[in-house]
């Protein structure tokens, strides 16, 4: 997720493992470092959502940590978007 894109920019980075019992914060930070885990966001060709409040909020959040029950809601939302998306994404090119 990222922030705005300005010198305030930020950028968290989510995952959620199967033992998990909420998604984790697993990377989160500010200016160059925020472009960094966009970066490499995009070069895993994960979604990267922009969202100013929600990544203010996850900032919050210490590195390797659950998300608060607070914030299930909206991440659970952000989730089913997502799979939505992934769901009537065309299928990845397979190499010939």
């Amino acid at each position: 997720m990222a922030g705005p894109p300005n010198d305030q920019r930020s950028a968290v980075a989510l995952a959620y493992g199967a033992g998990d019992g909420a998604p984790r914060v697993v990377a989160r930070g500010r200016g160059l470092l925020a472009d960094e885990i966009i970066r490499r966001a995009n070069e895993s060709e994960v979604y990267v959502h922009q969202s100013a409040e929600l990544v203010a909020l996850l900032m919050q959040v210490d590195l390797d940590r659950e998300i608060p029950p607070a914030l299930y809601q909206a991440i659970a939302e952000l989730l089913a978007w997502l799979y939505q998306i992934d769901a009537k994404a065309p299928p990845p090119h397979l190499p010939r």
